[in-house]
């Protein structure tokens, strides 16, 4: 087993901004689920929400980014594994689209529940 170092962890925490800034330049839905993010936080503020909803929201906010992160690692690893047009890895790109379409769907639950009794 490798000894810990404090400089490989530092480099890992560089790796994975560098793959966040990656989609963040490259996949457009990242910036859509990031404008939601923004008026919902805005949102919350107005409407004064409590801090079990702050919690509600913010883990919302962090699932729904992280879904789309992954959904970009695997649409460029198919993409490596499979050039050329497959059946399969296509397939395995819309599922892991559908994965994103669920946490946002389930965000948007929160959103709801939390939001639509402080509106009316």
């Amino acid at each position: 087993m490798e000894k810990f170092s404090i400089k490989k962890r530092i480099q890992s925490f560089r790796y994975a901004f560098k793959g966040i800034a990656y989609v963040f330049a490259n996949e457009h839905n990242i910036w859509i689920h990031l404008l939601a993010a923004f008026f919902v936080t805005i949102a919350g503020f107005y409407f004064n929400i409590n801090s079990t909803e702050w919690m509600l929201i913010v883990f919302a906010i962090g699932i729904v980014i992280a879904a789309e992160l992954f959904n970009s690692a695997i649409e460029k690893s198919v993409d490596f594994f499979s050039p050329e047009q497959n059946k399969n890895a296509g397939l395995i790109k819309d599922i892991a689209a559908g994965a994103v379409l669920v946490c946002a769907i389930a965000a948007a639950i929160i959103g709801i529940v939390i939001f639509i009794p402080k509106i009316f």
